[in-house]
């Protein structure tokens, strides 16, 4: 089989041949159909995530794909059965094994570009706003990367959770596709004032914050009264430095959140939030975006997109 894979950090990742996996005890072996790509790949090729396995390895944290064997003790999902599955690694290639007990069953209505990267983002989104910030219903959500992975998530879990989502995002095209999903105010961060703009539409009650740096330093300055910020990630590569001043002043929490974590300590947690978002996505409720879906042979070009932010939405490779 063929699998998109890092041989050692600094070194380019790429496609390479390699025999067919055999699933172990608890496991089971996909044919992977669809591959959803996270802005954690990104820092896994690096060697600077905090869960990066020990080279070589294969990228692609999640996956959609049809069980082909079993391992030893497995009796469920069953051969044929379309899951998908977050394995943390291994999803960028034409057949991977993960554990039996994270594989969950894709309705026949979920197309596998969309199961493949529907996990992590949504995921992540709908725990940090309902779980760790308890977004309520009339309050004001202000989302940073609002047209990225995750990002355009959040809007739209924030608009069915009842809250007014005021989205920042780079440019015209980008604000469309937050505006799509559900925005009620739009701020170009190329050329307005964050801060400003945000004080205007009255402050932010929770911030939702994948991109960190100045964005950061904006955001937290607009906010209201016992507002709640979540800290989702550092795509601007800059982690800031928190006043612990504002926060005392104005009654600031700023609140930790990694989707990935709760495997280790909360499963539970991760598996009642997927079904609901799994409901909501029956009902029509959330219409996820895939911007663009390309083959194996060009997965370092969709890191490339993501990388430089030409992406809006999920990106996604197609093994």
């Amino acid at each position: 089989m063929r699998a998109f894979q890092v041989a050692s950090f600094g070194e380019a990742p790429a496609v390479v041949d390699l025999p067919d996996p055999t699933p172990g005890a608890g496991e089971v072996l996909l044919e992977v159909a669809a591959c959803g790509l996270n802005f954690a790949d990104l820092l896994m090729a690096k060697g600077t995530y905090q869960d990066t396995p020990d080279t070589p390895f294969t990228l692609g944290m999640e996956v959609c794909g049809t069980v082909i064997a079993q391992g030893t003790g497995v009796t469920q999902p069953a051969i044929g059965t379309r899951v998908a599955v977050f394995g943390g690694q291994g999803g960028l290639a034409e057949k991977g094994v993960f554990p039996a007990a994270l594989c969950r069953p894709v309705p026949d209505t979920m197309p596998n570009e969309t199961a493949a990267g529907f996990m992590v983002a949504y995921g992540t989104s709908h725990l940090a706003l309902a779980r760790r910030a308890r977004l309520q219903a009339g309050e004001t959500l202000l989302v940073l990367g609002a047209a990225g992975g995750v990002g355009l998530t959040a809007v739209e879990i924030g608009k069915a959770m009842g809250a007014t989502v005021i989205a920042v995002a780079r440019g015209a095209d980008k604000l469309a596709v937050a505006k799509a999903a559900g925005a009620d105010h739009l701020i170009d961060s190329n050329t307005d004032d964050i801060k400003a703009a945000v004080k205007a539409l009255g402050g932010a009650d929770v911030v939702y914050d994948p991109v960190g740096g100045d964005a950061f330093k904006a955001a937290l300055g607009a906010c209201n009264r016992e507002a709640r910020v979540i800290v989702i990630g550092f795509a601007s590569g800059d982690v800031p430095q928190i006043p612990a001043n504002i926060l005392l002043v104005k009654n600031i929490t700023v609140i930790g959140f990694y989707w990935g974590g709760y495997l280790a300590f909360n499963p539970q947690a991760l598996t009642d939030s997927l079904a609901e978002l799994m409901a909501w996505h029956a009902d029509g409720k959330l219409k996820p975006h895939v911007s663009h879906t390309l083959p194996l042979d060009q997965a370092a070009d969709a890191l490339e997109l993501m990388r430089t932010r030409k992406s809006t939405g999920k990106v996604v490779v197609t093994p």
